[in-house]
């Protein structure tokens, strides 16, 4: 039982990162407009991940908003 619920577990994890770097690269492949868009967005809730990164993207290409 415990070996099922470490692999369900591991599972799920692993399962969260990629779709935590599916996001990201979805954000990267963005163009500077509609990167833009989103953290304008995002401007409010300026903690949350997805503002985050963008805000992240934002700075590595030299965009303000």
């Amino acid at each position: 039982m415990l070996k099922t619920r470490i692999r369900r577990l591991s599972h799920q994890r692993d399962s969260a990162a990629e779709r935590l770097n599916a996001i990201e690269a979805s954000i990267v492949a963005l163009d500077d407009e509609d990167l833009l868009d989103l953290a304008d967005i995002f401007r409010a809730r300026a903690e949350t991940p997805l503002a985050l990164i963008a805000a992240s993207e934002m700075t590595r290409r030299g965009l303000r908003l």
